[in-house]
């Protein structure tokens, strides 16, 4: 029997970037509400003192905050401008957060500069799911940890209620991962906050 391929990871591609007065808005709806998820990327990361993370897709910067306060060093990307402007402003007294304007697909740090890279709610909006897992794969050193999370999505959902993934979105994800060369690669799902998020782990060997 022919074997069904899976959905693709990244089903909002085309989702316009963030920008003008809507996109402030929609900064503004995310620096409340995402501590849950933050918390839980740095804790299946273990992030501490001495990791240099880089946050994809970072948005006004929660889980880069979250970073910093447990001691890492933390470069911020994302393709939003206002995204950023709220994010500095959000971390002016902050040194350890650098914020830089960027894609998944085309990271601007050196080769295995990092010792965690993360994308939380972004894979859906990438544009090149490949290139973007081995832009990960580039930047991460030997050992170094990988995590993205979505939320979980009913299948058939529209419109807002469709930006996440369904399992078979994550288990994409995960086989991009296995095809870059990352090892242990892990679907898992979590509930941080009572809100269900699929989570893929691996690591850089």
């Amino acid at each position: 029997m022919a074997s069904t391929a899976l959905p693709p990871p990244n089903h909002h591609a085309h989702f316009p970037a963030f920008a003008g007065p809507t996109g402030l808005l929609a900064a503004l709806s995310m620096v409340r509400g995402r501590d849950d998820v933050a918390r839980l990327a740095a804790d299946l990361t273990e992030v501490g003192a001495g990791d240099q993370v880089i946050d994809v897709g970072c948005g006004p910067g929660a889980a880069a905050r979250e970073a910093a306060r447990r001691g890492a060093v933390v470069t911020g990307v994302d393709p939003a401008a206002v995204m950023l402007r709220v994010a500095r402003r959000l971390t002016r007294r902050t040194a350890s957060i650098t914020w830089v304007e960027g894609r998944a697909e085309r990271l601007a740090q050196p080769d295995d500069s990092a010792t965690v890279v993360w994308s939380l709610a972004a894979v859906h909006h990438w544009a090149d799911v490949g290139a973007g897992v081995a832009e990960a794969r580039r930047v991460l050193r030997p050992g170094g940890r990988l995590l993205v999370t979505e939320r979980l999505v009913r299948a058939g959902a529209e419109g807002l209620s469709s930006h996440g993934w369904i399992e078979p979105q994550a288990e994409s994800f995960a086989i991009a991962c296995r095809d870059a060369g990352f090892v242990d690669v892990v679907v898992e799902e979590h509930r941080p906050g009572g809100t269900a998020v699929l989570a893929v782990r691996a690591l850089a060997p």
